[in-house]
């Protein structure tokens, strides 16, 4: 009990200490992760005594041999070697890789060139330049993935706004917004996804064909609202967009042959994401892979580069994980466990709701992916034991649920997705701080609409499908 309490404790505290900003969002990670790995979490002493989460599910129930495959799959995530095993080092390598690679192309003006670009193609309108940029931030991130696409978005719209000469937070909350959207799209899009998918056996031509069409209306309405709240909110003089129109975006590229060199090896990582899947390789090992050869071939300042890494961003998800693993350890995430079995008499349709709200509510408060990661085997186990979701299409229509809640969840905080968190710090080194409760007030509107959106969507599917 005395364990409970203290990861209760630990975790609920940590996340109010972040959401006050009194202390830096990293430290106060950090400070939360070494009390779990101090007193909850078992280290190397403790393993040949323990078993993980999913085994002892496992042992709790009679199930077939498809759905014992699930739940190997589930806990996964429960298996790396002693402290490993507490943090996925997928994400954390995966985002180091991209802001390497992206720091190299950032050297060679392609940033500047796209940025110019952008505000010529929309005639030096923000309102316009600033729907351009959010539908490529959507459609991106549905074949990169969303923390790729930020990084390489957030730099060009710091540019955008400076040439506009309006605040660039707008269009920074905008995309961060339509990149966790887009991102729901795909299987790649976003890392629960991935972690759903691998659970699930979900293919990305699954994601697609499921997911996709709901993204694409609810980009659309998006875009529409966005237009109708800031056509007045922002307007530029007849002579900056003339300057504008005249600006040479050409004259941006300071390094051609690195520009190219860099541009080639982005497209590689680019097709190695697509593939990642077939090859059967790590998101993580094809961006590592991708930054590696873009260092070899460009002709750059290796430490200048390392040294332009949002290592705080990445050590902050190091305390996150850490954190939400130390919350499962101590009990609190079985409770929430425990409390689905009282829905096990419920309609199909109402437990989906009730698990994607929750769900949302809590991507939003741990981080999608942590949350994601702790929850996957939960579900699975739900679904294996309950006699409601025993076809096929029930248990999609869960996971179907919880990929939307999660992921669209991701707006609701500063925290909710890595996404988030990178364009904070992207915008904090422009000179705009992100505060967690700004990030707020932008969010939580978003965050409800994409919800009850969502939340439609799945009744219809349930009705076509599970009547």
């Amino acid at each position: 009990m005395f364990i409970f309490w203290f990861a209760t404790i630990v975790f609920i505290g940590t996340y109010i200490v972040i959401a006050s900003e009194k202390v830096h969002k990293t430290t106060a990670a950090l400070v939360g992760a070494s009390l779990m790995f101090l007193v909850v979490l078992q280290g190397p002493s403790h393993g040949e005594h323990e078993e993980s989460p999913s085994r002892v599910l496992e042992k709790s129930m009679v199930h077939s041999k498809v759905d014992a495959e699930m739940l190997e799959r589930a806990g996964k995530y429960e298996e790396l070697d002693v402290f490993a095993r507490y943090v996925n080092f997928d994400v954390i390598f995966t985002l180091a890789g991209m802001m390497l690679l992206v720091n190299v192309l950032s050297g060679t003006g392609i940033f500047q060139y796209i940025a110019i670009k952008s505000a010529k193609i929309a005639k030096g309108s923000p309102v316009r330049t600033m729907i351009l940029l959010v539908v490529a931030t959507a459609v991106l991130s549905a074949f990169l993935d969303n923390v790729t696409t930020v990084l390489l978005i957030a730099p060009v719209t710091l540019l955008v706004a400076a040439e506009l000469g309006v605040s660039a937070m707008p269009f920074l909350m905008a995309e961060t917004m339509a990149s966790n959207i887009g991102g729901t799209a795909t299987l790649i899009g976003d890392p629960p996804n991935l972690i759903i998918g691998s659970v699930a056996r979900l293919d990305f031509a699954a994601f697609m064909l499921n997911l996709s069409p709901f993204i694409v209306i609810l980009l659309i309405i998006y875009c529409i609202c966005l237009k109708m709240y800031y056509s007045k909110r922002m307007q530029v003089t007849v002579e900056k967009r003339a300057r504008i129109m005249e600006l040479d975006e050409s004259a941006a590229i300071t390094d051609p042959v690195n520009m190219k060199r860099g541009g080639i090896v982005m497209i590689i990582t680019i097709i190695g994401f697509l593939m990642h899947g077939a090859l059967g390789i790590q998101p993580c090992v094809i961006a590592i892979a991708g930054s590696a050869l873009c260092l070899a071939v460009c002709k750059v300042d290796v430490d200048h580069c390392l040294e332009k890494i949002e290592w705080s961003t990445l050590f902050f998800f190091l305390g996150l994980f850490a954190l939400v693993s130390g919350a499962a350890q101590g009990g609190l995430l079985a409770k929430f466990g425990s409390l689905l079995a009282f829905t096990q008499d419920w309609n199909i349709l109402l437990t989906v709701l009730v698990v994607m709200w929750i769900s949302a509510i809590c991507a939003a408060v741990m981080n999608n992916v942590s949350y994601t990661a702790a929850i996957v085997s939960v579900i699975a186990g739900f679904l294996v034991s309950t006699p409601a979701f025993a076809e096929p299409a029930a248990k999609e229509l869960m996971w179907w649920g919880l990929a939307l809640a999660v992921c669209l969840g991701g707006n609701g905080t500063l925290v909710g997705a890595a996404a988030n968190l990178i364009t904070a710090g992207i915008a904090e080194k422009g000179g705009h701080k992100i505060t967690f409760k700004e990030f707020f007030r932008y969010g939580f509107p978003v965050t409800l609409f994409s919800m009850i959106a969502a939340s439609i969507y799945i009744s219809i599917r349930y009705y076509i499908c599970c009547v």
